[in-house]
C-alpha cells in the first residue's frame, strides 16, 4: 500500500478497534503461521484447499499459512480463556488464500468478531448488530442483509442420503439457483419426486418476510427441526427490524455458503453495485471440540480491503493535512521556542512537517510563521 492507502487503512483500523472494544470484545493475534494439525482443525478443513502449504526445516513437519482466522480463535477461547462463561473476540490480520476473490484477491486483511458460550438467537442479533455496526462505523451505507439457515439444507441432505461427490454437485447447483438442472440431477440420482420438486422450491424462498410463510408451508411436513429453523429465521428478522434501521433485511433458504463450516443461521451483507458479500458470518456451535471445548459460537468476518474501496479517500476526516514548520528561527532563543511549539503541537495530535523541500509544502494547510516572541499559525 502506498501513503494514501495505508492512512486510510489505519484510519479505518482505529474506529472499528475501538468500536468493538466498546461492545466489550478484546483484540487477540492468531500466528499467522501454523502446523497443519492445528491449523486445519474439523471446522478449518473448508480451508483445506485454500491453504498454502510448507515444510518447515527444522522438524520436517508440513506447515500451513493461515487462510482463515476462526479457528484458530476457537483454539484460543478453548485453550486460553477454558472456564470463561461468555467470551467475545475479535481480530485483524492479514490472510493468504491459494484463490482470490474479492477486493482482498489473495491477501485480505480479515477482520472479524466470535461470541463463544450462548446458543440461543440473543447472541446471533448481537453479532449481526455489530457487523452493520462496524460497516456503518466506516461510512458504508445502504446495506443489505440476506438471512439464511444451513439446517433446512443439512436435514433435506439427511433425507437424500447421497455420497459426498453428489452432496457437492447439489450444492454448486443451489448456489447457482439452477432450477432445471435441479430438476435433471435430482432425477439422475433417483430421488423421489416431492424431494426432487421441493429442491427446486427451495431456489425460489428468498425474498422479504413472506418467503417464510410460504417456507412453512413447503417444508412443515418435513417435520420439527425444519420448522424451528423457519421459526429461528423470523425471530431475528423481526427483531433486526426493531433494532436496527441501518439494513434492508431479505431472506434467502437456499443461501448455503460455508454450509459445512457453519450449522444455523447464517448472513452476508451486501450493497448495490457489488455482486459479492462485503461481511458475513453465522453460527458454528461446536467448533472447538477439536480443542476439548465443544462451546456453542457464533461470529462475523469482513475484508479490510474491500470497506477501503466503500470509502471515498477524500473525505476530509480521513486524510489529515499538516502544519509547516521552518528548521530554525531567527535567533537561538527563537529556535528554542520554535521547537517547544512543534512538541506542543504534535503532543495535541497535530501534524507537524519540518522542511526539508519544496514539495513538503503541498502536504500542508497551515504554517508556523515567527512573530516577535512568539510562533503563530497562518493559512498557507
Amino acid at each position: 500500500m502506498l501513503p494514501q492507502e495505508a492512512h486510510i487503512r489505519e484510519h479505518l483500523r482505529r474506529r472499528i478497534y475501538d468500536l468493538h472494544l466498546s461492545w466489550g470484545y478484546q483484540p487477540v493475534h492468531p500466528p499467522f503461521v501454523e502446523y497443519l494439525e492445528s491449523l486445519l482443525s474439523s471446522a478449518g478443513r473448508d480451508f483445506d484447499r485454500q491453504t498454502f502449504k510448507i515444510v518447515d526445516p527444522a522438524s520436517g513437519r508440513m506447515m500451513g499459512v493461515r487462510a482463515d482466522m476462526t479457528p484458530q480463535v476457537a483454539r484460543i477461547d478453548a485453550h486460553q480463556l477454558n472456564g470463561i462463561d461468555i467470551s467475545r473476540l475479535f481480530y485483524l490480520g492479514t490472510v493468504i488464500r491459494a484463490y482470490g476473490d474479492g477486493a482482498g484477491g489473495r491477501s485480505p486483511l480479515q477482520l472479524g468478531a466470535e461470541l463463544f458460550g450462548h446458543s440461543g438467537i440473543d447472541s446471533d442479533l448481537e453479532i449481526i448488530q455489530l457487523m452493520l455496526a462496524a460497516l456503518n462505523n466506516v461510512g458504508v451505507r445502504d446495506i443489505h442483509l440476506d438471512l439464511g439457515h444451513v439446517e433446512i439444507y443439512r436435514s433435506l441432505l439427511e433425507r437424500l442420503e447421497l455420497s459426498s461427490v453428489d452432496q457437492a454437485a447439489l450444492f454448486d447447483l443451489l448456489q447457482r439457483k439452477a432450477e432445471s438442472d435441479i430438476s435433471q440431477f435430482a432425477g439422475s440420482l433417483g430421488i423421489a419426486d416431492r424431494d426432487k420438486e421441493l429442491l427446486c422450491q427451495l431456489c425460489t424462498l428468498n425474498g422479504d418476510e413472506s418467503v417464510l410463510d410460504r417456507a412453512e408451508t413447503i417444508l412443515g411436513v418435513y417435520g420439527d427441526k425444519m420448522l424451528g429453523a423457519i421459526d429461528g429465521l423470523r425471530k431475528v428478522g423481526q427483531a433486526l427490524g426493531v433494532l436496527n434501521d441501518s439494513a434492508v433485511v431479505h431472506y434467502d433458504l437456499a443461501e448455503l455458503r460455508g454450509y459445512q463450516y457453519h450449522n444455523g443461521i447464517v448472513f452476508a451483507a451486501y450493497v448495490p453495485g457489488r455482486g459479492a458479500e462485503i461481511a458475513r458470518g453465522g453460527r458454528y456451535d461446536g467448533i472447538g471440540e477439536v480443542f476439548g471445548s465443544a462451546r456453542p459460537a457464533t461470529g462475523y468476518s469482513t475484508d479490510l480491503k474491500t470497506l477501503m474501496s466503500l470509502v471515498s479517500s477524500a473525505d476530509p476526516s480521513i486524510v489529515k493535512r499538516g502544519i509547516l514548520a521552518p528548521m530554525s528561527g531567527s535567533s537561538a532563543d527563537a529556535t528554542q521556542r520554535l521547537r517547544a511549539k512543534i512538541q506542543q503541537l504534535r503532543s495535541a495530535g497535530e501534524i507537524v512537517i519540518v522542511q526539508l523541500g519544496k514539495s513538503e509544502a503541498s502536504m500542508c494547510d497551515q504554517i508556523l510563521v515567527e512573530q516577535g516572541s512568539d510562533w503563530l499559525l497562518e493559512n498557507c
